[in-house]
């Protein structure tokens, strides 16, 4: 099958195979998800306690096992619920009845590559939250897992691919050099 192709062609193949296969397999690996903005901002001051915390990230982040704490001056977590992942902002809510006073705001959550990312920042609130945060628009997940299958699924498909092929050309390089001796 492969043997009336040029060598040239068959090796540029097999090259260019085992490059999609680096390229492919080193993808997830590049980076996690990073955190572009926070809402209060970092270091910042709020004429109030928010009724939520928000986070901003590049890339929409995984819904398993993520976690905001707002801790007020004397460490008492004032986060309300669960966290809600939205496409690429996560959110935490505040409980009503939060004391004014610097925060701490100590964040976790599983990037779109599936390894934890964690981080913290500051703020100062001029007084306390006397209401509740808004209702959640939509429940966690945003995609993440299905990305990561997919990805893996590709990789796969890739690496049997090239693999086959390489098996392929190492076969008749064989049987070349039996039927020469």
């Amino acid at each position: 099958m492969f043997a009336n192709l040029p060598r040239w062609f068959r090796r540029s193949v097999l090259v260019l195979a085992v490059a999609a296969c680096s390229v492919v397999l080193a993808a997830p690996a590049q980076a996690h998800d990073v955190l572009e903005s926070s809402d209060p901002a970092n270091g910042s001051s709020v004429p109030a306690v928010p009724g939520q915390i928000g986070l901003t990230f590049d890339r929409t982040p995984m819904g398993i096992g993520s976690v905001i704490q707002v801790q007020d001056e004397t460490g008492t977590d004032q986060a309300d619920g669960a966290v809600t992942i939205v496409d690429n902002h996560v959110t935490q809510a505040v409980k009503a009845g939060a004391p004014a006073g610097k925060y701490t705001v100590i964040w976790r959550v599983a990037s779109s590559d599936g390894h934890p990312i964690e981080g913290t920042f500051t703020f100062t609130a001029g007084a306390g939250n006397s209401s509740a945060a808004p209702a959640p628009a939509a429940a966690a997940g945003g995609g993440g897992p299905q990305a990561g299958v997919l990805i893996a699924g590709g990789a796969a498909a890739v690496l049997v691919i090239g693999l086959a092929g390489g098996a392929v050309l190492v076969r008749r390089r064989l049987r070349s050099a039996e039927s020469d001796a």
